[in-house]
């Protein structure tokens, strides 16, 4: 049993190694590219459209309609980093019903890179709503003795995310591997199938938490109703 995928060794050469964490990750990639690539090559703009340009349709939709609660004003400008993130740690929880597959987000630089994305992206899309003289100031609020604290803040955080993410992955496919050796075979199918919906579930929350962190770095909101003139007599 592999506690990560890193000890995992394809092929190395000299200092330089190949383990399953670069392959299966690589890999997921490939995957989300020629799905992607599938799923839309055949979209129609026309009313008559196909079951599953529908059923894509309603899927973005959602996905839209939950940034949007989490407080982003514009949820199409933030689908595509969000997006990204959900279905890669997603479909890495997926493909364990393949055997002899590990998830590359069972390793801490898998989960590492991922919440170095949500780092970048979270002053990217702050820059971007409110300029960089406006994101930086953000930071001295309310008093400029804030600044440590808000900077230890955004590690905290990034660590906190790729910690929570890589524990809970791992562990997951720790149990499994123990109950294969010590319980009947249909017990791990069930804690497979449970491991399935700890995953997606995971996945959710990451996107999610990044949504919240992007939205409080934008700080959007919405705006308020104009009170409707009063009727002219």
């Amino acid at each position: 049993m592999h506690l990560s995928p890193d000890q995992i060794i394809f092929w190395q050469y000299g200092l330089f190694k190949l383990n399953a964490t670069i392959v299966y990750t690589w890999g997921l990639m490939l995957l989300l590219i020629v799905g992607s690539k599938l799923i839309t090559r055949k979209l129609s703009t026309d009313l008559q459209r196909s079951r599953w340009q529908n059923l894509l349709e309603i899927v973005v939709t959602a996905i839209e309609k939950q940034i949007e609660e989490v407080g982003l004003r514009n949820p199409r400008q933030y689908l595509g980093f969000l997006g990204t993130l959900f279905l890669f740690v997603a479909t890495a929880s997926l493909c364990t019903i393949i055997p002899g597959y590990e998830p590359p987000t069972g390793s801490l630089s898998t989960t590492v890179a991922l919440a170095l994305c949500v780092l970048v992206a979270v002053p990217f899309f702050g820059i971007l709503d409110q300029g960089l003289g406006g994101y930086l100031k953000s930071y001295v609020e309310p008093t400029v003795i804030m600044l440590p604290f808000n900077i230890i803040s955004e590690m905290s955080r990034t660590l906190a995310l790729a910690v929570r993410l890589f524990g809970n992955m791992m562990s997951g496919a720790m149990i499994i591997g123990i109950l294969l050796t010590i319980t009947p075979f249909i017990f791990p199918i069930v804690m497979t199938v449970l491991g399935l919906l700890t995953g997606m579930v995971q996945a959710y929350i990451f996107s999610i938490l990044a949504a919240v962190y992007i939205a409080a770095a934008t700080r959007t909101r919405k705006p308020k109703a104009e009170p409707e003139p009063a009727p002219k007599i």
